[in-house]
């Protein structure tokens, strides 16, 4: 081999390796928009907007926006970022939002622009004048649905884009001073934990560390597989962590597992994967004291994170509810749950899971 073909070997290998990611489809990616007021990722519609997607992640890469600003907003309604002028801090406001456009056709579709879909920035009144400006839902627009090229949608963060959208700003939405876009980067998208578990794989024993006392339940997959699934996964993603127990019901429950009153805020990176669970009931899996047991609305297959422990036997619940675990120690911790004070059912103090978490075989 000459040194030439060999060198061009070389620079194709180690490019290959630098990129490592850009291999991945744009499906199993997503874009994370670090930003000076937080963090927020989307994941992208390459079915909807191939185009749009192909040169977002590839902007994306090549640190485009990196330094720039989101420097519109309408409070609780969008906010507008992108325009490569933002990075210079010194561009006039005039030209705020006058770059980085008709550099693409238009891409519309069927997506509907819903709290969280990202979508694309035109020159009013001229078509297929997009380009590198995005704008994000923070609640349904259904006015711009067939007008504006919709290529994503938030999986994480749309706390921190509402929080952007609140910022001060002109009768025009300009902002007064802009909310700095400090990097953004394509990442993996984050894996569902336990979606393909086997059963065998779901007999597992999980620990809450609570503010009583530290309570251990066995799962019992074999009773309900897919509520054990739903609350592995949230156990493993952090999502009950900080959650409160909401619901003392003397000789009946223990309830928690709501986001409401959870301490870091009621949303959380795992949100993604929060979605009802088909109730799995069994009459002969009898709601016993210290059973654990989900919690539904009036649709049985309404469960999704609340749950509750038995204080004690209560057969009206036996094959209405979906048991999938037992308490295997601390059943002291639960009988003191039972002695806290409340009103009517409520607590009259704060009774947080300080920590759940699945303990190693």
């Amino acid at each position: 081999m000459d040194t030439r073909r060999h060198l061009l070997c070389l620079l194709f290998l180690s490019t290959t390796a630098a990129l490592g990611q850009t291999a991945l489809p744009a499906t199993e990616v997503e874009a994370v928009v670090t930003t000076d007021l937080g963090t927020f990722r989307f994941e992208f519609a390459p079915d909807k907007a191939p185009k749009h997607v192909e040169q977002f992640i590839a902007r994306a890469r090549q640190r485009y926006y990196d330094g720039g600003a989101f420097h519109r907003v309408v409070a609780n309604g969008i906010i507008q970022g992108g325009d490569p002028l933002l990075k210079n801090p010194r561009t006039p406001k005039v030209l705020w939002g006058t770059g980085g456009l008709s550099l693409l056709g238009n891409e519309f579709g069927d997506m509907k622009h819903e709290r969280g879909v990202v979508s694309t920035v035109s020159i009013p009144g001229k078509a297929n004048s997009e380009g590198a400006q995005f704008f994000v839902c923070v609640s349904p627009q259904p006015a711009l649905d067939g007008k504006f090229s919709t290529f994503g949608r938030i999986t994480e963060g749309i706390d921190v884009v509402e929080k952007i959208s609140q910022v001060p700003a002109d009768s025009n939405g300009i902002t007064e001073k802009p909310v700095r876009i400090l990097k953004v980067t394509i990442e993996k998208k984050r894996e569902e934990p336990f979606v393909n578990a086997t059963v065998e794989d779901m007999r597992k024993t999980v620990t809450l560390k609570t503010m009583l006392g530290n309570i251990k339940i066995k799962m019992e997959p074999d009773w309900a597989p897919e509520n054990v699934r739903n609350f592995l996964k949230l156990t493993q993603s952090g999502w009950y962590n900080g959650t409160v127990f909401h619901r003392i019901a003397k000789d009946f429950v223990v309830q928690g597992g709501a986001p409401a009153g959870r301490a870091s805020g009621p949303n959380h990176f795992a949100d993604r994967w929060v979605r009802p669970v088909k109730g799995e009931f069994r009459t002969d899996v009898k709601h016993a004291r210290g059973i654990i047991s989900m919690a539904h609305g009036d649709d049985p297959n309404s469960a999704t994170t609340s749950f509750f422990l038995m204080l004690g036997p209560a057969s009206s619940l036996d094959g209405q509810f979906s048991a999938f675990g037992r308490i295997v120690e601390g059943l002291d911790v639960l009988d003191a749950f039972a002695k806290e004070d409340v009103d009517g059912e409520t607590p009259k103090r704060r009774l947080e899971v300080l920590e759940a978490s699945i303990d190693a075989n």
